[in-house]
């Protein structure tokens, strides 16, 4: 965790103090924690707002902390939003913006066009999240469809904005995190609904309409009003796994970096990593014993049950678990801001016996893994990994080990 902690990052990327006033905004599910990091750095006064899930705030002096719904929207998200605009709509060249941006934004920073309401940000959202597209896709449809959205919250304000972003996004294009309410991208429209076709999102008519039309355009970032802006990431998944891999080589066990930016099908995803680590078990092949296979990204699930409980990390523990059944293999998945999907875990650990586990109280693993259940069968065994939040939100760790 110390690797994912933006207080690093924070101190090497502070801007230099303005002429006139310095102003935080921020959102996500580490954005209070970012902003207590910053106010416990930063020489000077600072005031602001920055909204993160509920239950993620903690104290500030002097930046208000605002929760909101997540992974849903809500009204106070609306709000939040509002408040955003209202900080940084009355500032000028002289004045700074601090944006501190992680993961969990786009949910947090509801902000529909005119004719669209929030309940078509919830059906977007709901949408979206049952799709199985990455989240840099979700995010370009996002931002067609949001007022804050796309830059647009940096395109209100006259001050220069500094963007301090832990991404949560394979590749770290932090246009994406959060859906770049501060920087924009070279994103269209078109792109938005050429996506929402391949998808095959179901969404209202007045939505497909606002894509449709100019109304949906986002700034480009070659736009003159960002020219003094800047953005730093300050914490990513690939420097978390090299830091879990110093800790590995410290315990005498060889680690091995598949990616820090693996897409895909969660059950999928399971599937290829289980199939490298039984070919290690065997053979040897391609890594030699003991190893920890280590990757991070941040996967995807086609919800075929909408009344299934458990996030991304759990399904692919569980279709590990049931591909490395019988064999002497070890799994953690988890998300490293604490919350798996909706439920109230960071993930879930999973072996060689866990479908042994699952039968004996009861349940079929497979029919667990087919209803998007995984909550449930990694409840029932005591299996969840629990760390509740952590302050930061840097995508998914995976790490599979693999012994004799």
């Amino acid at each position: 965790m110390t690797a994912a902690d933006p207080l690093t990052g924070i101190k090497a990327h502070l801007p230099a103090k303005p002429k006139g006033q310095t102003i935080v905004v921020g959102a996500g599910k580490g954005a209070a924690h970012m902003a207590r990091t910053l106010e416990s750095v930063w020489d000077g006064q600072l005031t602001g707002t920055v909204v993160t899930r509920f239950g993620y705030g903690c104290h500030v002096k002097n930046i208000d902390i605002l929760e909101a719904s997540h992974p849903v929207p809500d009204a106070a998200g609306m709000d939040a939003a509002k408040r955003l605009f209202e900080q940084v709509g009355g500032l000028g060249p002289d004045d700074l913006v601090i944006a501190l941006i992680c993961g969990g934004g786009s949910a947090l920073l509801p902000s529909p066009p005119s004719g669209l309401t929030l309940e078509d940000e919830i059906t977007l959202n709901e949408a979206l999240l049952a799709s199985g597209a990455p989240i840099s896709a979700m995010n370009v449809v996002r931002k067609h469809l949001s007022t804050i959205k796309g830059g647009r919250l940096a395109a209100a304000t006259k001050a220069r904005v500094v963007s301090l972003i832990v991404s949560d996004i394979p590749g770290d294009n932090p246009a994406h995190v959060a859906s770049g309410p501060t920087v924009p991208d070279g994103s269209t429209r078109h792109d938005a609904l050429e996506l929402v076709e391949q998808y095959k999102l179901s969404l209202p008519p007045r939505m497909l309409e606002h894509l449709a039309s100019s109304a949906a355009d986002a700034p480009r970032p070659d736009d003159p009003q960002f020219a003094n802006n800047s953005h730093h990431i300050i914490a990513s998944a690939g420097v978390s796994l090299e830091a879990a891999a110093e800790i590995a080589r410290r315990q005498g066990v060889m680690p091995v970096i598949l990616s820090d930016s693996v897409e895909g099908e969660s059950r999928d995803v399971a599937l290829v990593h289980a199939a490298i680590a039984r070919e290690v078990l065997a053979k040897d092949r391609p890594f030699t014993k003991p190893v920890v296979i280590l990757s991070g990204g941040e996967t995807t699930v086609t919800l075929k049950n909408k009344d299934g409980r458990g996030g991304r990390n759990a399904e692919f523990a569980l279709a590990m678990g049931l591909a490395i059944n019988g064999h002497d293999i070890h799994v953690l998945a988890a998300d490293t801001d604490g919350i798996d999907g909706s439920e109230n875990n960071a993930g879930a650990f999973a072996d060689g016996e866990t479908v042994r586990r699952l039968r004996d109280v009861g349940l079929d693993a497979r029919k667990l893994l087919d209803g998007n259940d995984s909550y449930s069968g990694f409840t029932a065994i005591g299996d969840l990994f629990e760390t509740g939040p952590t302050g930061t939100n840097i995508n998914d760790l995976r790490a599979i080990l693999i012994q004799s």
